[in-house]
C-alpha cells in the first residue's frame, strides 16, 4: 500500500473567513501577563472538555499558509488569522501549526534559520513572529495552539549549498545524509539528537504554546532502490544492538524519551503528542498488530516504536492518521481505530484520529472519499469506542475550501456547538 502522507498536494486559493465563533466561556478569565515570552507563574488551563477538534496547519513547501512566499508581513497575518478564524468558525477547538517544516523556524530562533515559506529566502527576517502571534491570536480566539515540528528533516531537496549561510547542517556536513531526494539530520547521532531538542525546546521555553507535535517522519519512509547511508555510524554507536533496526528503534526511543521529560522540566504543563502512520505493525508480522496488510509498519520502516511510546507514556497524546476509508481492505479504519483504543487502554494517553479531510471530494480517490457523508461516519464510528477523545483534520486549506462538503457534514452531524478539548 502507497504511503499517502502529508505532501504537499496542489496550491488553491485562500478564502479569508472572518466570522468569529462565540467564546463558550464568556467572562472567562484572561490569561496571565507575560514576561519575556512566558506566562506569569502558575498558568491555569481549562477544565477538561468533551472532546477535541482540531486542524494541521502545514507550511512545508506552502502547502497551507502562506498561500506563497515573499507575501507582505501583514498579508501573511491576515492569512494566518484567517485561517484561526475558520477553526472557529467550524466550531473547532485546536490548530496544530507547523513551526519547523525543514530544519528552519517560524520564530526568531538561536538555533536555526528563518522559514523560506516565509520570505522565499531562507534565513531572511519576515519582519514578524508568526509563532508568537499564532499563539497570542489562538488563545484570544479560544484555540490550544500546538505547535508542530519535524524533527530529522532538512530540506526537500539534496543540495547543502541551497541552505541559508551558517545552516547548522551546512557547518556539520558530517550530521546530514541525502535519501530519497531529501537532507535529513543522521538520527543515530548523539549530537544530532541534543541539537534537533534545543531547536525545538526553544520554542517551549519562549512561547505559551499548549503542546509540542511530532508528524510522521522519524526515520525517513522507504524509497525503492535506495538505503539510508548511516553504516558507519552504527558501526561507531550500535554496539550491544542484536541489528541496526534495533538500533535505530532506540535512536528514536531516546528522542522522544528525552523530549518528554525535558517538555515536563521546562513547563509541566505543555503535553506532548505524535502523529504517527497508522499502522504500528501487520498483525501478520506481529500478534499485537493490527488486522491490517499495510505496506508501511512504522516499527519496521520507520524505526519508531509508537506503540511502545503509549504504553511507556512519553507522550501526553497520540493521532494515529487513520487516512483510509471504512471498508479499505489493507487498512480498514473501522479495524484501526478499536486497534488504538486498546492500545490507549489503561495508560493516561489520550487517543485523538487524524482525518483525511484532503481526500474528501478528491476525483484520485475511491469512490467512498466522493461521499460527502464519509468522514461523517468515520466520527460516528469513533464514537462507539470510549477512549477516542477527539479528531484532528488535515489539513487548514481544505477546513477553508471543504471541496466535498465533508466537513460541513461534521460540524453539522457532530459539532452542533462549541466544546473545550481535554485537559
Amino acid at each position: 500500500m502507497r504511503h499517502i502522507g502529508r505532501r504537499s498536494l496542489g496550491a488553491a486559493a485562500l478564502g479569508a473567513v472572518a466570522t468569529l465563533w462565540a467564546a463558550a466561556d464568556a467572562g472567562a478569565a484572561a490569561r496571565p501577563q507575560r514576561e519575556n515570552g512566558r506566562a506569569h507563574g502558575k498558568r491555569k488551563r481549562r477544565k477538561a472538555g468533551r472532546e477535541f477538534r482540531g486542524m494541521w496547519l502545514a507550511t512545508v513547501a506552502n502547502r497551507d499558509w502562506p498561500s506563497r512566499p515573499g507575501l507582505p508581513a501583514d498579508r501573511q497575518r491576515a492569512e494566518l488569522l484567517a485561517f484561526l478564524d475558520a477553526a472557529v468558525e467550524r466550531r473547532l477547538n485546536a490548530v496544530v501549526f507547523q513551526v519547523r517544516p525543514t530544519a528552519d523556524a517560524l520564530w526568531p530562533s538561536p538555533y536555526e534559520p528563518w522559514s523560506q515559506c516565509l520570505t522565499g529566502v531562507q534565513g531572511r527576517d519576515p519582519g514578524w513572529d508568526p509563532l508568537g502571534t499564532a499563539v497570542a491570536e489562538a488563545h484570544a480566539r479560544g484555540l490550544e495552539l500546538h505547535a508542530w515540528f519535524n524533527p530529522y528533516r532538512v530540506a526537500n531537496h539534496t543540495d547543502p549549498s541551497r541552505l541559508a549561510d551558517g545552516h547548522p547542517a551546512r557547518i556539520h556536513p558530517d550530521w546530514v545524509l541525502p535519501y530519497g531526494g531529501k537532507l535529513y539530520y543522521n538520527p543515530g547521532l548523539p549530537q544530532v539528537r541534543r541539537f534537533v531538542q534545543d531547536a525545538m525546546l526553544d520554542a517551549v521555553r519562549r512561547y505559551d504554546i499548549d503542546a509540542v507535535h511530532f508528524d510522521d517522519y522519524f526515520y525517513p519512509y522507504p524509497v525503492a532502490g535506495q538505503s539510508f547511508a548511516d553504516d558507519d555510524t552504527y558501526a561507531a554507536h550500535g554496539a550491544g544492538f542484536p541489528d541496526k533496526a534495533a538500533w535505530r528503534r532506540d535512536n528514536i526511543d531516546r528522542l522522544v524519551r528525552e523530549m518528554s521529560e525535558s517538555i515536563r522540566e521546562i513547563d509541566k504543563d505543555v503535553r506532548f503528542g505524535i502523529s504517527p502512520f497508522g499502522v504500528w505493525r501487520n498483525v501478520a508480522t506481529d500478534p499485537l498488530g493490527s488486522d491490517t496488510r499495510a505496506g508501511v509498519q512504522t516499527y519496521d520502516h520507520l524505526h519508531a516504536d509508537t506503540r511502545k511510546w503509549v504504553k511507556e507514556r512519553w507522550i501526553d497524546y497520540v493521532v494515529p492518521q487513520l487516512y483510509w476509508h471504512i471498508g479499505f481492505a489493507p487498512a480498514d479504519y473501522a479495524k484501526l481505530v478499536p486497534w488504538w483504543d486498546d492500545v490507549v487502554r489503561g495508560t493516561g494517553v489520550e487517543l485523538y484520529v487524524g482525518e483525511a479531510l484532503y481526500k474528501a471530494g478528491d476525483p484520485a480517490q475511491p469512490a467512498a472519499w466522493q461521499d460527502p457523508a464519509e468522514l461523517s461516519r468515520h466520527l460516528t464510528l469513533a464514537g462507539e469506542y470510549p477512549r477516542v477523545r477527539g479528531h484532528v483534520f488535515f489539513s487548514a486549506k481544505e477546513v477553508v475550501t471543504d471541496r466535498a462538503g465533508a466537513m460541513a457534514r461534521v460540524v453539522a452531524d457532530h459539532y452542533p456547538a462549541p466544546a473545550r478539548p481535554p485537559e
